[in-house]
């Protein structure tokens, strides 16, 4: 689209590629998420910058869909490139002081988090050990941070954008919204060629699935005919792409039920619906939690129940019907 620019960042994880964006904004350029701070996405951005003619002091602002470090990780970096603020929605802003920031014990509290559901003490350290360096590849963190209040227009160049809550993904997720164009910019709430990960991380605000099934049906009542999206091609059929990922939860959903069997851990759950063979340390983080917000889901339904044990550890049983 005319004065919009995607931008392709290199991943070191088997996601490749996260999509950023370059918007015309009067003399100057809005940012929309900034990639994984390493030297492969630094050079990325330089390059990027060449082709299409912009200097970083020409960028007005930083506009983040969410706080996930693919999105939020070069934040602080192309600020100091540019002076221009970082802008995001109050509650990913506190997520990212939380888990990125110098202090952060997030690291440790996931492995322990994950260690009561099943997960074995070794990946427990792998999984930490992931978390802190990919905490080193979100610094330097912004120094100065806005916060983008939900349904305020935000007006970049000529189009005008209404930020759209849509939690489930992350906490506090936006998407931004030109209704003129029946354009949105809509980060990792609808992805086509994968699902968006919808993870119960024990920070997480609770049912988090149902939160994102929530905010598929609000994104339900928009007239879009284009999504730019934060990971792979753009999204034409854009409502199609909502029933197909309410298809898969469903789907998701009656195979978790069917993995506790007798009775079973959540990573036994996890490991029988993932096979562990197949996937990376990182992908074993995002779907032990992805299992967690399904059980947790099917337990809001009666389905399942959660039970705890003396020792602290914590298995799921189905529920007699």
């Amino acid at each position: 689209m005319e004065g919009i620019h995607q931008v392709h960042l290199p991943l070191p994880f088997p996601l490749r590629i996260v999509n950023t964006y370059l918007i015309r904004d009067g003399e100057g350029w809005t940012v929309i998420d900034t990639g994984l701070n390493y030297a492969p996405g630094q050079a990325a951005w330089h390059e990027a910058f060449a082709r299409h003619g912009v200097d970083p002091r020409m960028i007005k602002r930083i506009v983040l869909t969410h706080a996930h470090p693919d999105h939020y990780g070069m934040a602080g970096w192309l600020q100091a490139l540019s002076d221009a603020p970082v802008a995001l929605s109050a509650g990913e802003a506190a997520f990212a002081r939380a888990q990125w920031h110098a202090d952060s014990h997030a690291h440790d509290a996931t492995a322990t988090f994950f260690g009561a559901h099943g997960m074995p003490p070794d990946l427990m350290t792998t999984v930490a050990d992931d978390i802190t360096h990919l905490r080193m590849m979100t610094h330097p963190v912004p120094s100065v941070v806005t916060y983008l209040p939900v349904g305020e227009p935000l007006l970049i160049g000529e189009r005008l954008f209404t930020p759209i809550a849509t939690p489930g993904h992350s906490d506090d997720h936006l998407v931004f919204y030109c209704a003129e164009e029946r354009l949105l910019i809509c980060g990792d709430a609808v992805l086509i060629k994968i699902t968006p990960n919808v993870g119960l991380w024990g920070w997480s605000r609770g049912n988090p699935l149902a939160q994102f099934l929530a905010s598929l049906d609000r994104l339900a009542e928009l007239d879009v005919a284009l999504a730019l999206p934060g990971h792979g091609p753009l999204i034409t059929r854009f409502h199609e792409r909502l029933d197909e990922l309410r298809v898969h939860h469903v789907e998701r959903l009656e195979a978790m039920e069917h993995a506790i069997g007798a009775g079973a851990t959540a990573y036994e759950v996890c490991t029988a619906v993932f096979p562990l063979q197949e996937l990376t340390s990182h992908q074993m983080r995002f779907a032990m939690a992805e299992t967690l917000a399904h059980l947790e889901y099917l337990a809001t339904q009666g389905r399942v129940e959660q039970i705890e044990h003396a020792d602290g550890t914590r298995s799921w049983r189905r529920c007699a019907l």
